[in-house]
C-alpha cells in the first residue's frame, strides 16, 4: 500500500465503523431504557401500526367493561328494590288473609287497611328509584327515548299468558368495541312497575259496581265494611284523594298472588340479565388480556437479547474508537520519511 499524506482510508473506514457501532449502541440503550422494541415509528412502521390499533381496541374494551359493570350495578339495585317490593306484597297478602278472619271486627279490619294504605304509599315511592339519575323502573305510559335526548330507552308491546297486552321497557348496553348493535349488545329491563302491580278489577265480593271514583258495596261476609269507609250519596269512596285504595278488602287474595308471581318473574328476569352481563364481563376481561399480550409481542423489547446486543455494541464502540486512534497515526510514517 502507498504511503500518502492527503488521505487516510483506514482511518475513514474505522471512523465509519465507529459511527455505525455508536448508532447501534444508542438504539440498544433506548430499547433497554424504554422497554420497547419499537422506540421510533421508523424502527418498524408496520408493527407500530398494528400495535397502535391493538392498544386502541384494548382501551375501548376496558371502557366496555366499565359499562357492563355499571349495568350490573343497575340490575343489582333494581333487584334490591324488587326484593323489598316483594316483601311488601307478601305483607299485604298476609294482611288480606287476616282481614277475612271471621273473628275480626270492623275495627280490626280498619287497622289492617291503615297498614295496607301505608304500604301502597311506599310502593308508589319505590318505583321512582334511580341509578345515577336513570330510572330503574317504568310505567306503561312512558315514552321511548333515543340519544342525544337521553340514555337509550326502548319500548315494545307484547301479550302475556292471559292474552293481556303488556308494555316492556329496556335499555341497551353495547358489548363490542366496534360500537355496533349487531356485533354485541345486551338488553336490560326497566321493569314496568305498573304492570307488575296491576290489580285488575276490584274484588266483586265487596264491590258490586264502580264508576271510577265511587262504588256500591256488597257484604256477603257479614262484615260491615261501610262502618269504616266514607259514605257519600249512599256510595263509598274506593280511593283516597291521592289515589290509593282505602280498604284491603277491595283486593282479593288471588290478585295478591298474581302480583307476587309477577314480582318473582321480574326478579328471575333480572337475575338472568345479571348472569349474562357477568359472562360478558368475563369475555371482555379475557379479550383485554389477549390484546395486551398481542401488543406486547410487537412492542416489548426482549431484555435478555437486547442486553447481549448492548454488550456487543459497547465493545465494538470501544474497539472502533481505539482503531480510529491507531489509523490516525498511519500518516506519521510519511512525516518521518519527509523529515529523514
Amino acid at each position: 500500500m502507498s504511503v500518502v499524506v492527503n488521505s487516510n482510508p483506514a482511518a475513514s473506514k474505522a471512523s465509519l465503523n465507529l459511527s455505525r457501532a455508536s448508532d447501534a449502541l444508542r438504539k440498544s440503550l433506548a430499547r433497554l431504557s424504554s422497554g420497547s422494541r419499537i422506540v421510533d415509528s421508523y424502527d418498524d412502521p408496520g408493527g407500530m401500526s398494528v400495535a397502535y390499533k391493538l392498544r386502541s381496541r384494548q382501551s375501548r374494551t376496558e371502557a366496555l367493561r366499565t359499562n357492563v359493570q355499571n349495568g350490573l350495578s343497575f340490575l343489582q339495585l333494581q333487584d334490591g328494590v324488587l326484593s323489598s317490593a316483594g316483601e311488601i306484597a307478601s305483607r299485604m297478602s298476609e294482611l288480606r288473609t287476616m282481614a277475612q278472619d271471621v273473628t275480626k271486627n270492623p275495627s280490626d279490619i280498619e287497622n289492617y287497611s291503615k297498614e295496607f294504605l301505608e304500604l301502597q304509599k311506599q310502593l308508589s315511592q319505590m318505583y321512582r328509584e334511580k341509578f345515577n339519575g336513570v330510572s330503574l323502573f317504568s310505567v306503561s305510559g312512558a315514552s321511548a327515548v333515543s340519544p342525544p335526548n337521553g340514555p337509550v330507552f326502548n319500548k315494545s308491546t307484547d301479550y302475556n299468558a292471559s292474552g293481556e297486552s303488556v308494555t316492556h321497557f329496556s335499555r341497551t348496553i353495547y358489548t363490542h368495541d366496534s360500537g355496533q348493535f349487531d356485533d354485541g349488545n345486551v338488553s336490560i329491563g326497566a321493569i314496568n312497575f305498573q304492570d307488575v302491580f296491576n290489580l285488575g278489577a276490584l274484588d266483586t265480593r265487596h264491590v258490586q259496581t264502580f264508576d271510577g271514583k265511587f262504588a256500591n258495596l256488597s257484604n256477603p261476609s257479614g262484615l260491615n265494611v261501610t262502618n269504616y269507609i266514607t259514605l257519600e250519596d249512599e256510595n263509598s269512596e274506593v280511593f283516597t284523594s291521592d289515589g290509593f285504595l282505602v280498604s284491603i278488602l277491595f283486593v282479593s287474595m288471588g290478585q295478591f298472588t298474581s302480583v307476587i308471581e309477577r314480582i318473582a318473574d321480574a326478579r328471575a328476569e333480572n337475575g338472568a340479565e345479571q348472569n349474562r352481563l357477568l359472562k360478558v364481563d368475563n369475555l371482555l376481561a379475557s379479550n383485554m388480556t389477549n390484546l395486551e399480550a398481542a401488543h406486547g409481542r410487537i412492542m416489548d423489547a426482549d431484555i435478555a437479547l437486547e442486553s447481549t446486543r448492548f454488550a456487543k455494541e459497547n465493545v465494538l464502540v470501544q474497539a472502533s474508537a481505539s482503531m480510529v486512534a491507531q489509523a490516525n497515526q498511519l500518516t506519521q510514517i510519511a512525516l518521518t520519511l519527509i523529515g529523514g
